[in-house]
């Protein structure tokens, strides 16, 4: 059975680390709602560039003036997964839920006899993926140093995704993230940005059924408008990210301090029994004593 002291050094440390957790817990409240409103403004931007796409994709038709970042290459034989992961843990079972999603997607494919590349966004995802995957990662790339994501470094992965694309390198590129719903609601999302899936074309009512000229013509629209789109869901997603990271830290150091909280309580009880069973047991020697002399 653990000594007084021991006990009371126990306590002292439980409770430190519950000062950490709840100052941690506050942080992330604060920084919550920042990442929040960027993500929730990020997507009907994201939107919209959907729409865009899909009326010139809808003008062009089966003219085959599309660019290959939207009509692929026409196979399906080598796979690229962009694996968008926290810089930092601490945030409960976000960072491995969406490693897991991407783990069996490799899987998947390799059961298939596909070849499968993979470029990680984040340290986390690159620590758990490197385990079983560690010789199909390409490339890694940290946002450590980034106080705030920006659309530059958004901009600087899909510029590297477009390059390897040229390159041959790749058939399917796929983006794989955590979509924010709510603090204690984070889905891990596959979405597949290479070649770009053609978005469901809008509501006529929406525009008036309106009819649009391009110019130039729609094929050099897209061209251009394309890599754009790649690189906003590439934002979207670390934007997304972002908030639910925030969210899944803010709820597990709230789980933590609570636990911290129950263990203090158990400790005290426990050092306050075992120091009354102490003075007791001195009590008893000093009467025990007395009535021997």
């Amino acid at each position: 059975m653990a000594s007084l002291k021991d006990l009371r050094n126990r306590i002292a440390s439980v409770k430190a680390t519950q000062k950490i957790t709840k100052a941690m817990q506050m942080v992330a409240a604060a920084k919550l709602r920042r990442a929040q409103e960027a993500a929730e403004a990020a997507r009907p931007y994201s939107q919209r560039m959907g729409a865009v796409l899909a009326n010139i994709t809808a003008a062009i038709g089966s003219g085959g003036d599309a660019p290959a970042l939207m009509t692929g290459t026409g196979k399906d034989d080598t796979h690229l997964l962009v694996v968008c992961t926290a810089e930092r843990g601490l945030c409960g079972g976000f960072n491995s839920q969406i490693a897991r999603l991407a783990r069996e997607h490799v899987r998947r494919l390799q059961a298939s006899g596909k070849t499968v590349k993979i470029i990680t966004v984040g340290k986390k995802g690159n620590d758990i993926l490197r385990r079983d995957f560690g010789s199909l990662i390409i490339d890694r790339i940290e946002l450590r140093d980034v106080k705030q994501v920006g659309f530059a470094n958004a901009d600087a992965i899909a510029r590297k995704v477009i390059q390897l694309f040229n390159q041959g390198q790749f058939d399917v590129c796929t983006l794989f993230y955590s979509e924010f719903k709510s603090v204690i609601s984070q889905i891990p999302t596959a979405q597949q940005i290479i070649p770009a899936p053609a978005p469901a074309a809008t509501d006529k009512s929406d525009a008036g059924g309106a009819v649009y000229e391009y110019e130039p013509e729609p094929g050099e629209i897209l061209g251009d408008l394309i890599p754009r789109n790649i690189a906003v869901q590439i934002f979207r997603a670390l934007l997304e990210n972002a908030a639910g990271e925030m969210g899944a830290k803010m709820s597990a150091m709230d789980n933590a301090t609570r636990n911290a909280g129950d263990m203090i309580n158990r400790l005290s009880i426990t050092y306050n029994r075992q120091r009354q069973a102490q003075i007791t047991k001195e009590l008893i020697e000093i009467i025990s004593g007395a009535e021997a002399l």
